[in-house]
């Protein structure tokens, strides 16, 4: 499982506040709790600051990698914040996301193009948000043909299949997890990735419903999240459920994660 740790993002108040206050130290302890949490990319995010946003990402990819030995995933639709944020990026960074929606597309393809930088492609049109497997699957198909032939190499692709609340309509977590087994099945090599803390909106115990989601989730395949990965007890469902699922050889993380007393129950 691939995991990005999501902590970093100016839309987080107190993260903004630290961002535009250039708390470098706060930043800093938040990338490496993270990274020894288990986190492989530290999601990097200055949204809010409009016009701003190349200078303060480029500022939060230095001081991040200052600190933690581990690539950035680089969360802009602004091809010159991405751009710029690269520029000063060690390693192979992951972009978040590029999607089907034309605009968004033609922006960010040029800088995919023949790189070896991993990519978030998100199961958006400008038709809207999917709700059917069978509506991702679609936008999937063309959104990694078009990738593949664009030289994006199709390991370095993660199609997100878009997460959306139980509480609005009780198909969508049967039609996401439906998407994702497709997705996996009609795409060798490919790699699946979520935001899932959108299942449990408007509902209360929702740490226990995206706990419970993501395991079912991994069943079905998925091999990447955007998550808290000072979440300790879903961090410990991760390990678990890969284990049932096969894909953890001789379950020896799960076993490590007993060793060190990483499960929370």
């Amino acid at each position: 499982m691939v995991i990005v740790g999501e902590l970093i993002n100016a839309s987080r108040k107190a993260m903004g506040a630290a961002i535009e206050a250039q708390d470098k130290e706060a930043i800093q302890k938040i990338a490496k709790d993270q990274f020894e949490a288990g986190a492989d990319y530290i999601d990097v995010n200055a949204g809010i600051f409009v016009g701003q946003e190349p200078e303060y990402l480029k500022w939060l990819v230095e001081i991040v990698q200052e600190v933690v030995d581990a690539p950035c995933c680089i969360d802009s639709p602004d091809p010159k914040a991405i751009e710029t944020a690269l520029a000063v990026h060690k390693g192979t960074a992951m972009l978040n996301s590029i999607s089907l929606e034309k605009e968004r597309y033609e922006a960010l393809l040029p800088i995919l193009s023949g790189t070896d930088l991993k990519v978030v492609a998100l199961c958006m049109s400008d038709d809207g948000m999917p709700e059917t497997a069978d509506q991702r699957l679609a936008i999937a198909d063309k959104l990694v043909n078009g990738l593949i032939k664009s030289n994006v190499k199709v390991e370095n692709i993660y199609v997100d299949p878009l997460v959306q609340p139980v509480s609005t309509n009780v198909t969508f977590g049967v039609e996401f997890m439906k998407a994702i087994e497709g997705i996996m099945a009609n795409f060798k090599g490919i790699h699946t990735m979520c935001g899932l803390s959108n299942i449990s909106f408007g509902l209360p115990n929702r740490p226990f419903l995206n706990q419970t989601f993501m395991s079912m989730s991994i069943s079905k395949g998925l091999d990447g999240a955007i998550i808290n990965p000072l979440d300790k007890k879903m961090m410990a469902n991760i390990i678990a459920a890969e284990a049932i699922a096969g894909k953890d050889n001789f379950c020896m993380n799960y076993l490590t994660a007993h060793r060190e007393e990483r499960f929370v129950f």
